[in-house]
């Protein structure tokens, strides 16, 4: 099976611009593609996972990724899917977050001479003389086809900024740049991105008369319709500081039974035949491939020996030896209690297991937290230094373990 053909099976594709051309480009290596990211955080996320993971199949597959890092767009920020304006970033941000990235995606893709590259589109974007802007790209663009596009529909209510407006142009010109100076031929984007996508290939035709192509990647949908890679506490973060390889892990691994199937499908490498041989197994086997599933993707983000650990730790706890459980945990300081003591509410925003004392709260007086195994009833409980040296586990919900300890 060709790699096109590959990824119809696993159901990654959305849409595309000429199937044809696309799918001989792609199967016989040929596609120079692009796949943009900018930098908002310092860390990718679970949103990013399923682009980094096609940008490895088709670099296996012979075709060569470039790696476009939105130091330029960065300043602007994308309106699709959002309703209100994204927080303007420093320049010192963007570029923090930008070299936080290029760390990341090497875990996926193997840059070098001849492999794929990586280049931040700040390098011309900022350079741009306003007037050479309106003239050379601005002429090209119908404002009533850009306003019929969804990322800007969904705005209008409430107001579109003029620096928004222009992120279209700012992409297009993206693609239309790398054409020029890299050879690229291809796009490939979230469905979200299909308008901006759509604008880059009509301005390269306009201007160079070239074919270029775009092709979007299914959004990662649950069974209930929401994107996954959240939780209450927000994103599922790759970088190990922000989501631990355990709490990673355990998204994987506590995901709906109806979604287990497409995730081995869209994420994994395991080979199709594989993963049709799953499908067969009995329904009393769901725990064990959510176990193979989490150890996979935590795998491919942070190695194997954390994904090792991350499994070890799960069974342990929740067979009850907590004791030998390698679960993530927080160091406190004697500084951190008030006489010799902390509140359970308030050691669970040390933990980072709350945002707010009002969460723990309520969590609390719902029956949702427990201290070494003993339910908390009482919302103003507190935790001694003395158990605190000891350690003591809380357990937020069902699911979520976490260790603290007086350092």
């Amino acid at each position: 099976m060709e790699i096109y053909e590959e990824l119809q099976k696993r159901g990654l594709i959305a849409q595309v611009t000429d199937e044809p051309e696309i799918k001989d480009l792609v199967n016989k290596g040929g596609a120079r593609f692009y796949i943009g990211f900018d930098p908002t955080a310092d860390s990718l996320h679970v949103g990013h996972f399923m682009a980094l993971c096609l940008m490895r199949r088709l670099q296996l597959a012979g075709n060569k990724p470039v790696v476009l890092i939105g130091g330029g767009t960065g300043y602007i920020g994308d309106p699709s899917g959002r309703t209100d304006m994204r927080k303007m970033l420093t320049p010192e941000t963007i570029q923090h977050n930008c070299e936080c990235f290029k760390k990341q995606m090497e875990r996926f893709i193997t840059f070098g001479d001849d492999e794929a590259i990586m280049v931040n589109n700040a390098d011309w974007l900022l350079n741009l003389n306003y007037i050479d802007v309106l003239r050379e790209v601005g002429s090209y663009f119908s404002v009533n086809n850009m306003l019929r596009a969804e990322c800007y529909k969904q705005r209008m209510e409430r107001g579109l900024s003029f620096l928004e407006f222009n992120y279209m142009i700012m992409q297009a010109y993206d693609f239309y740049y790398l054409h020029t100076h890299y050879g690229c031929n291809m796009e490939f984007g979230g469905d979200d991105q299909w308008s901006n996508m759509l604008a880059g290939t009509d301005l390269i035709r306009k201007k160079t008369g070239d074919d270029a192509y775009a092709m979007t990647i299914t959004l990662l949908l649950n069974s209930e319709g929401k994107k996954m890679g959240k939780t209450v506490g927000g994103a599922v973060w790759l970088d190990p500081d922000k989501t631990s390889p355990y709490d990673f892990y355990q998204y994987w691994r506590n995901i709906d039974d109806a979604d287990v199937m497409k995730c081995f499908r869209m994420l994994t490498f395991r080979s199709l035949d594989e993963i049709d041989d799953l499908e067969k197994w009995d329904d009393s086997k769901i725990n064990q491939k959510k176990e193979m599933l989490a150890h996979d993707l935590t795998e491919l983000v942070h190695g194997k020996e954390e994904a090792d650990k991350a499994q070890a730790a799960a069974r342990s706890i929740f067979s009850g030896n907590m004791a030998d459980a390698d679960m993530p945990s927080t160091t406190l300081s004697e500084d951190d209690l008030t006489d010799g003591s902390i509140r359970v509410t308030g050691l669970m925003q040390k933990c980072g297991l709350v945002s707010t004392n009002s969460e723990a709260r309520r969590l609390i007086q719902q029956g949702g937290v427990s201290l070494n195994d003993k339910k908390v009833t009482d919302v103003n409980a507190t935790v001694s230094l003395d158990e605190l040296k000891e350690g003591v586990i809380i357990k937020k919900g069902k699911k979520v373990f976490h260790k603290a300890v007086i350092g």
